[in-house]
């Protein structure tokens, strides 16, 4: 089924991290109409003034030269493994802090769809996904699929939304989600982690029924996990139930906070190899 989803951004640093996340993209739109973005920001460039204070030539000229061979490079290294008349690319360089580049690329571009990679986690890092895309899901309001490195494309058919129905579920959120259940034939897994055997309040009832309604005649299931840690119980929902993909709601920063930003806990490592799609109302 064709996707609205037209004008997808792929921000690159060169890294292997950005080109797994790039192949990920490509496999993933592989039946669609696409134009992908891939942008990279110099955020290194200084100002006139930090210049002339650190006495320091910043040959602007060369930087570009050298940041659009290692574009075209990047890009041709896709290419060689991606063929496919349905995509379009198109290449970008802009010098700008990074969330601000991405912001403003996105508002004058009509980009509808974004996908990034994130670092993975070792154990010492303080967030398995990186500061940057952490930054980007938080204040840039764009649906984004974070692309683990140790992530290889495969299929969306089970996918997991791990939720505590404490929020009116948006329309326009929901939209990115019937995308993909729809290009996929995917089932959304829906999860409630619960420390105790509480039941529902009205509200939460309410919302749970709002869902319902958003997603329609997709398939869906509800599924509810006792345990006192939400990690422990999304790892074993991921492995039980052979997730493929974790969608959230960005806005439910609780959910998005315990899952994505908290410090490695051990045996858990849905965050190394499941994408998570983060929507936005």
């Amino acid at each position: 089924m064709e996707s609205t989803l037209q004008q997808i951004l792929i921000p690159t640093d060169f890294s292997n991290n950005a080109f797994n996340a790039a192949d990920y993209a490509l496999r993933f739109f592989n039946g669609q109409n696409i134009t992908f973005h891939f942008l990279h920001i110099n955020t290194s460039v200084k100002t006139f003034r930090e210049e002339v204070a650190s006495h320091q030539d910043l040959n602007v000229d060369t930087d570009k030269a050298e940041i659009e061979n290692k574009m075209r490079d990047w890009i041709q290294n896709i290419c060689t493994n991606h063929s496919n008349p349905n995509h379009n690319m198109k290449l970008a360089m802009i010098s700008a802090p990074f969330v601000e580049g991405i912001r403003d690329y996105i508002n004058y571009n009509n980009i509808q769809f974004m996908v990034m990679g994130s670092k993975g986690a070792s154990g010492l890092e303080d967030s398995p996904i990186g500061s940057k895309t952490s930054a980007v899901i938080t204040r840039v309001k764009c649906p984004i699929l974070v692309i683990p490195e140790k992530a290889f494309f495969k299929k969306p058919i089970n996918i997991g939304f791990p939720t505590d129905f404490n929020m009116v579920y948006n329309e326009t959120a929901i939209r990115t989600l019937l995308e993909v259940t729809n290009m996929y034939r995917s089932t959304v897994k829906i999860l409630r982690v619960a420390q105790t055997e509480k039941e529902l309040e009205n509200y939460q009832n309410n919302n749970k029924n709002l869902l319902k309604i958003l997603l329609g005649t997709v398939p869906h299931t509800f599924h509810v996990i006792e345990n006192p840690f939400l990690e422990n119980a999304l790892q074993s929902f991921v492995t039980t139930m052979q997730i493929d993909l974790v969608v959230m709601i960005a806005k439910n920063l609780n959910f998005f906070q315990r899952i994505l930003l908290k410090p490695q806990i051990e045996k858990i490592s849905y965050h190394m190899q499941i994408p998570f799609l983060l929507l936005h109302e």
